[in-house]
């Protein structure tokens, strides 16, 4: 009897499903962003790398403001996540694709997709896929990802530090020939919280005026990213 009744505790409570090895491919398909190296990793439900209207954790701050992925890469593995980080080698420019592949191995609680990366140019602005359900089914699937606002400094859209807390975008060498300088400032102030980014307003002097972001090339819209899961 006892037999039995054990038997039908695991048929009443099964194990969770798992996707053991997948493909995840992360596409640009913007006109002019960049994508700082991206952070993509399957994690437990209980594990979360921000949650939209809250304070962003200094880790998330770090990743949102200056392309650090140092902070969240440690939290996620403290966690026993499976990582893969940076496997574009690089920025993921305008246009180009990246796949990186993630097994979970033995780690049945890792059932949780997420993938960060900062925009650039931008002060705070970062893409987002947020513990996702990875699907256990073989198959393609494919999701679009909007932009996000860390909420940690102000949108100056002004060319600035590589430091985390200083104001102004980190204008690495891809970028530094499409940006204006001297801008006056776009006006902005810090909202304290993560919420859906409002996209850049840019202008079109060069030289001068608000912005040093370019509005006929780094303007955009939600979604600003593509990933396509591929569970084998």
């Amino acid at each position: 009897m006892k037999r039995l009744i054990l038997s039908l505790a695991f048929a009443a409570f099964p194990f969770p499903a798992l996707a053991a090895e997948f493909d995840v491919e992360i596409h640009n398909p913007t006109r002019g962003l960049y994508f700082t190296p991206l952070l993509v990793a399957a994690h437990a439900e209980s594990v979360t790398l921000f949650e939209s209207g809250e304070a962003a954790s200094s880790n998330l701050r770090a990743m949102a403001e200056v392309g650090d992925l140092s902070g969240l890469t440690n939290f996620l593995n403290a966690a026993g996540a499976n990582i893969a980080e940076n496997p574009a080698s690089g920025l993921l420019a305008p246009g180009e694709s990246t796949v990186t592949t993630i097994n979970t191995g033995s780690a049945v609680a890792n059932t949780q997709l997420s993938v960060v990366a900062m925009l650039l140019p931008t002060n705070d602005g970062f893409l987002a896929l947020n513990s996702l359900t990875v699907p256990t089914e073989p198959g393609t699937y494919t999701y679009t990802l909007d932009a996000y606002d860390a909420g940690t400094e102000a949108n100056n859209e002004l060319r600035g530090s590589e430091s985390v807390g200083q104001p102004g975008m980190p204008v690495p060498a891809e970028l530094d020939s499409e940006l204006g300088t001297n801008g006056t400032g776009a006006a902005s102030t810090v909202e304290g919280y993560v919420h859906i980014h409002r996209g850049n307003l840019g202008d079109t002097n060069l030289s001068g005026g608000p912005s040093d972001i370019v509005s006929t090339l780094h303007r955009w819209l939600n979604p600003v990213a593509l990933v396509t899961v591929t569970v084998k």
